[in-house]
């Protein structure tokens, strides 16, 4: 942590858990198999990957999942089946978030979406009475720009945008392949493995 003033924190499997059969187990009861649409761990396929670009809105996203059964499946059912993925979240994981913002310039980079990431304001980051804005100097969000981690370009505009010192900044991420293109910039970086505490790193 030496020299370090800017972190870059994951959400899905950095701040919270990801259950990813659980989603599988849940889109198949309402008839719709999408276990091969959810085979790689960073990287959704088909209509999954489109809405975590933003090419999809959550209407089309819904519309696509009805096309996979004959079946009549509510919105609702389609959205909680989809945010089943998302677990829990230790809430040492929180106030650590909240202690740090005073100490580093911290922002969020996440490949996700505007179903996954409504319900995390409104259930996750509204811990103890905070919001959004307590937690993180800004948020970077695959489906509002339209690229994603791995790729460089989402580093280097993260890097530009919020006037990021490279050789200052930690990345905190659950894919190998994504702390790799981070240190291709010049950015060191952080891998936790599943439900790992890694608040050591702060002590």
């Amino acid at each position: 942590m030496e020299g370090i003033k800017n972190l870059i924190i994951d959400f899905g499997g950095v701040i919270v858990n990801l259950t990813r059969n659980r989603c599988i187990e849940a889109f198949e009861a309402l008839g719709v198999d999408v276990r091969d649409k959810l085979t790689n761990n960073y990287q959704h396929k088909d209509l999954f990957r489109q809405l975590e670009l933003g090419h999809l809105s959550a209407e089309s996203f819904r519309d696509g999942i009805r096309q996979f059964t004959d079946q009549s499946i509510t919105d609702e059912a389609i959205d909680g089946a989809w945010i089943a993925m998302l677990d829990d979240v230790a809430g040492w994981k929180l106030d650590l978030l909240l202690h740090i913002r005073s100490h580093y310039q911290t922002v969020l980079l996440s490949n996700t979406n505007v179903i996954h990431w409504d319900w995390a304001r409104q259930h996750i980051f509204s811990y103890k009475n905070h919001t959004l804005e307590d937690f993180f100097v800004k948020t970077y969000l695959s489906y509002e720009l339209h690229m994603e981690k791995p790729h460089i370009e989402i580093f280097e505009y993260v890097l530009k945008d919020s006037a990021l010192n490279p050789q200052e900044t930690l990345f905190i991420d659950d894919a190998l392949v994504n702390c790799n293109a981070a240190e291709s910039l010049g950015i060191r970086s952080y891998m936790p493995s599943p439900r790992e505490d890694w608040s050591f790193l702060f002590l």
